[in-house]
Parts: C-alpha cells; structure tokens; sequence
C-alpha cells in the first residue's frame, strides 16, 4: 500500500535534504512504496529552489505544491493531503524535530491492526521553558472541560492514517481550520504512540509565544460556544454585584468618599465585563466574517513533479 509523506515547509533550506535521506534510510527494507509531497508554504529561503533540485535529481516520487504567499501550517497541511495519492497519508515536520523511523512503525502497525484507521505521536516530554509547558497543559485542560470532544493531551500533528481519513478531512468545509480539532471531531479509531521531540537540524522555530497563544485560542473558539455563555453569567453576576453595592450605598449615605469609591469600583467593573463580553463576541462575529468571505484556504503558485513527467 503506497504511503504518502506530507510535509509543509517553511524556510527549511537547511532541513529538506538531510529529512529526504533520513526518510530513505529509515524507510529501506520497510516501506517500499511512498512518495513525498512538499508543501513550500511561501518560504523567503532557498526551499524552493532545494526543492526543484530535488525533484530534477531523484527517482523517489517526489511531488512539490509552492503557495503564492504564506498561509500557515493548515493550510499546507490541508493542500498536502489533496495532492497525496497513497492509501496511508503521514504529516511530518520538515525541522527533523520528529524520526521518520515513527512513520515506519506507524505504517507496520495500520498493517496489522487493520480496526485501527489512524497512529498518533504524542511527545512523552517536552523539552522546554517551563512556563511554555504549563500553558500547553492549561490549555488541554481548558479545552477539554469546554468542549464536547476529547483532545488527547500533548498529541502532536505528526500521525499516520487511513485513505478514509484523509477524504472526510478534505471534505470540511471551513476555512478556519485547527487539525488538532478537526482529527479530534471526525473521531475513527486512533492508537496513540510516545515519542521524544529531537532538535532541530538548522534554522529556528516559527512558533513564538504569541503564535502558539493565537493558535489556542482559535482552536477553543472553533469547537465551543462555552465562553458566550460564560460572557452571559459573567453580566448576570456583575448586575447582581450592582444591585448588591448600590444597597449597601443608601444605607450608608453619611460616607460619601466611600460611596464614590464604590461607585467608581462598580462602574470599572461593568464597564471591563461589558468589554470582556464584547470581545468574546467579536472573536466569534470575526470567524463569521471570514467564512462568510468563502475565500479559498490558499493559493498554489505552481506544482510540480517527477512522476510521469508532469509539471504545471
């Protein structure tokens, strides 16, 4: 059964090859059939050029879709999974952060547990700051309690799965996309499998903080509507709050620098859970907005390949 490794690339100049060797010698005498599909997700670097080498230089199928600009990891992810042609699609990181040798065991175990539609990494330790690793867990918890679904904790992109799989995530039709939700959502049967991060080859991470904070909150907003209501008893709680404070106020009348700390207490009050709520909201109105616009989730500059001499 072909297998189809997918990874997205962005400025990755320095990992493409070193990845395309170690996926051959971890493959050698276990997967004899498989492809690559590069996504080259708008890189400013050389990883287009490293990648038409590539294809111009190898026997081993290579297939590479360019986007116009950068349009995120989603995005690659889901214009990957359209471009791959194998029965078993597999999403790697294209950093050499994750051992291509997972793939082979991945694959072995699809081979032989065939009630099994899909092999997820999920990182056994995580080697960094430790207050990155207590928001990830903060996050899990969070997302967990406030939706319906079941995120696995510290689960990573990096999986292997089913044909199956992969045309019912094709067939979503939303454009804010977070693949962590949407494998969670379409559920199939899924083995989880530890793994160890390693580090990266050459260049840096493109997850800061803030991206990384950014990411988690679309991931919460897309699969609950929990923080409405949340904003909802929050304007029910500070309007009892008022009318609380404004008793005690008239009974207290002869105080009257206290009262107006009160009252300046009361209003701060209304008027921050007032805008708290009005973001909540606008966070969702903006997400309707932007799949009202029904735009495509990218646009491919060109796409080209080995096999059979086809190139556009």
């Amino acid at each position: 059964m072909k297998l189809s490794l997918i990874i997205p690339c962005y400025n990755e100049e320095g990992n493409i090859l070193p990845l395309f060797r170690a996926v051959n010698d971890a493959f050698e005498g276990r997967v004899s059939d498989y492809e690559f599909v590069f996504v080259n997700d708008g890189s400013q670097d050389r990883t287009g050029a490293v990648l038409r080498q590539l294809t111009e230089e190898t026997s081993v199928p290579v297939t590479v879709v360019s986007f116009s600009r950068n349009f995120g990891k989603e995005a690659a992810i889901l214009a990957g999974l359209r471009a791959a042609s194998g029965g078993l699609l597999s999403l790697i990181d294209g950093d050499l952060q994750q051992n291509p040798v997972l793939v082979a065991d991945m694959a072995d175990y699809l081979d032989a547990h065939p009630e099994c539609d899909c092999v997820t990494a999920v990182q056994a330790s995580r080697n960094e700051k430790p207050t990155m690793v207590f928001f990830k867990k903060s996050f899990y918890a969070i997302i967990n309690a406030m939706t319906d679904i079941h995120f696995e904790p510290n689960a990573s992109d990096f999986r292997t799965f089913r044909r199956s799989v992969a045309d019912v995530i094709c067939g979503l039709p939303e454009h804010q996309r977070f693949s962590k939700g949407i494998f969670a959502w379409i559920g199939f049967n899924t083995h989880y499998i530890p793994y160890s991060a390693e580090e990266r080859l050459s260049g840096t991470s493109k997850w800061s903080f803030w991206k990384l904070f950014r990411y988690a909150t679309d991931g919460i907003l897309a699969y609950t509507v929990k923080p409405l209501r949340i904003a909802g008893v929050l304007g029910a709680s500070s309007m009892a709050a008022s009318l609380g404070a404004c008793a005690l106020a008239l009974r207290k009348d002869d105080k009257h620098t206290r009262e107006n700390g009160l009252l300046a207490a009361l209003i701060l009050l209304m008027g921050g859970l007032q805008l708290t709520a009005t973001g909540i909201l606008g966070e969702y109105a903006g997400r309707i907005y932007l799949e009202g616009k029904n735009r495509p989730n990218y646009i491919v500059k060109e796409t080209f390949t080995n096999q059979n001499d086809e190139s556009s």
